[in-house]
């Protein structure tokens, strides 16, 4: 009896281990760095540039007079790109390329792309307004050197593939 005892109760432990051990396998890398890429966003930026509490409350108005519009869309941004992807699909999967198609399609993409570049060229121009000299003089800095560290993220990644 004490002999099954100790077996069973070795068995148990020996299975809580393995099973504990594998859900609690580290995150790779990617996946750790995909959750945490955008932890504190456009915060970080505006925290280094001094605000003052006016500017803040003008800043957060203007983001949220912007991407609040946006959120009540989403369904309709999906179905857009649901339909533009059968479309996309239709042409490929037909015996002959229909131009015409083809055409309408691409300026429909280059129209909502010039349409997000306007967009987010009157937010940072709406915000700039709200800037001192010295503070859009830091946020250029800043700017510069996010490009510069997302080139040499990309350089790497390059090298790393190869």
């Amino acid at each position: 009896m004490k002999k099954l005892l100790m077996t069973t109760v070795l068995a148990a432990s020996t299975l809580f281990v393995v099973t504990t051990g594998a859900n609690a396998s580290p995150m790779t890398h990617s996946a750790a760095s995909s959750s945490m890429q955008h932890k504190s966003g456009m915060k970080s930026h505006f925290s280094q540039l001094n605000l003052t509490a006016d500017q803040e409350a003008k800043i957060k108005a203007i983001m949220q007079e912007k991407y609040g519009a946006q959120q009540g869309k989403r369904g309709d941004y999906k179905a857009e790109r649901a339909q533009m992807q059968q479309q996309m699909q239709t042409l490929t999967d037909s015996k002959t390329l229909n131009t015409a198609t083809v055409n309408r399609l691409a300026d429909q993409q280059a129209a909502k792309t010039k349409q997000r570049f306007i967009d987010r060229v009157q937010t940072q121009h709406a915000i700039s307004q709200v800037l001192t000299t010295e503070q859009r003089a830091k946020m250029a800095q800043l700017k510069t050197e996010r490009q510069a560290k997302g080139r040499q993220h990309w350089e790497s990644r390059k090298t790393n593939a190869k």
